[in-house]
């Protein structure tokens, strides 16, 4: 044990040996983006600076000609950076501008597109990693693949827990099914409005700010909807919305807390399957009866920014859903850094995945 530790210290180089700091960094914004969904700025920042520094030390390096290989060994370190900051870097932030990012997943992959330029080298008395190297050799592009292939398998195991748990639907597929009561303690979407199944459904972040806002819970709701349906009852001076977060202890989403009166019920079979239709014991609302039915257009003219996108139609219709409805489905979403973490393990250790597939194919 002692001369693997001691050949690893004193054989790897001491660029690649600092960027190891990003493992810990990144199994903790994992950790933050599964509990909260938030990972805060300050994270990434001594990331990126570390980054730059240590590639500034490369390309020191490289311009000294204190690189293994020569000049061919140095143009492809320097075509390799290129890719890595022009097309990772890139794809991080061009996901995030039409929306499919969220910030801590674009500053992520950014980092490392700076911090991983090229593939690393850890020695060990037998053997070095990662096992194997790609052609390209652009190591943020091969942690990206890899991220891709671990998120991949992410709906794949969501099928089979519903078809194991005999929750059979259409939507099974890219959902899973939860008590109507419990979605203030969730993260996700809905994946229903009135009208059935729909991919566009009412964000819980943005469920969860309107009930703060609003200075009540979702049992509450549920208990009394045609009470607040009326805009009449919406309270004269309304509490700061807060972002959207699970916060422990707050007792403005503590709907697990409810009596039997508004009880969801349990996650069965027979719930499961008419998840997608209204109770026939409720009636339909006339959503004519009111100029602003739930209050949801003063919500959202009333608060500063945006509710994650969420319209006033959107929010009326997931309040119409959980208020009638004992069973909800909603979206799992699996936060995008967790992939990133396990791919950048796996790239650390084996490599590329996704290359080594496509060489056993060729």
């Amino acid at each position: 044990m002692i001369e693997w530790l001691a050949t690893f210290l004193t054989s790897s180089p001491t660029p690649d040996l600092l960027r190891l700091v990003a493992v810990p960094v990144f199994a903790w914004a994992a950790y933050r983006d599964i509990r909260t969904r938030r990972v805060p700025n300050r994270t990434w920042l001594p990331l990126a600076l570390l980054g730059i520094a240590l590639l500034a030390w490369d390309i020191y390096r490289a311009s000294t000609g204190d690189m293994v290989g020569g000049l061919i060994a140095r143009e492809r370190f320097y075509l390799r950076v290129a890719l890595s900051l022009g097309m990772v870097g890139s794809i991080g932030y061009l996901f995030y501008w039409f929306g499919g990012f969220g910030g801590a997943d674009a500053k992520a992959l950014i980092v490392l597109a700076v911090l991983f330029p090229t593939f690393p080298s850890y020695m060990f008395p037998n053997t070095a990693l990662p096992l194997t190297r790609t052609t390209v050799g652009v190591f943020s592009l091969s942690v990206l693949s890899n991220t891709v292939l671990v998120g991949a398998a992410y709906p794949v195991f969501v099928t089979l827990r519903n078809a194991l748990s005999g929750h059979r639907a259409p939507i099974m597929f890219i959902g899973k099914p939860i008590r109507a009561a419990d979605a203030v303690t969730e993260y996700g979407s809905l994946l229903q409005n009135p009208d059935g199944f729909s991919r566009g459904g009412l964000d819980l972040d943005a469920l969860r700010m309107y009930l703060r806002w609003r200075g009540t819970t979702l049992a509450a709701v549920r208990a009394e909807p045609e009470r607040y349906r009326d805009p009449a009852s919406l309270p004269d001076e309304p509490n700061p919305p807060g972002d959207g977060s699970i916060p422990d202890g707050d007792d403005l989403v503590g709907s697990r807390q409810v009596d039997a009166a508004t009880d969801g019920g349990t996650v069965d079979d027979g719930d499961a399957a008419n998840a997608e239709e209204t109770d026939a014991d409720t009636e339909a609302v006339d959503a004519a009866a009111y100029d602003d039915p739930w209050g949801a257009e003063t919500f959202l003219d009333d608060i500063e920014g945006s509710a994650y996108g969420t319209t006033a139609a959107g929010l009326r219709d997931g309040l119409d859903v959980l208020a009638a409805e004992d069973v909800v489905w909603i979206s799992p979403g699996m936060p995008f850094i967790v992939p990133m973490f396990v791919g950048l393990v796996v790239t650390l250790v084996y490599g590329d995945l996704f290359f080594e597939l496509v060489t056993l194919l060729v």
